[in-house]
C-alpha cells in the first residue's frame, strides 16, 4: 500500500490482471466510482499493472477514510 498526494496503490489482483479493462479491474473501478458518487466526488485516476491497482479521488475526507481502512 502506498499513499502519495492522495493516490493509492494496492496489490489486489493476481499478476495476470494487467489492464484496467480486465473484468476484475473493471468491476473494481465500477465500485470505486460508486463510492465517489456517494461522497459527491470523482475518481480522478485508475490504473492496473501486474495485479496492483492505483487510484485517486478528489476528496480529502474519502482519501483519509481509505487510508485508515488500508492500515488495518
Amino acid at each position: 500500500m502506498k499513499n502519495s498526494s492522495g493516490s493509492f496503490e494496492v496489490d489486489l489482483f493476481p499478476s495476470e490482471v494487467d489492464s484496467p479493462d480486465h473484468p476484475y479491474a473493471s468491476q473494481f473501478k465500477d465500485m470505486l466510482e460508486s463510492v465517489a458518487d456517494q461522497y459527491g466526488c470523482r475518481l480522478i485516476s485508475f490504473e492496473v499493472r501486474k495485479g496492483s491497482a492505483m487510484f485517486s479521488f478528489d476528496n480529502a475526507e474519502l482519501n483519509s477514510e481509505i487510508l485508515e481502512l488500508l492500515k488495518q
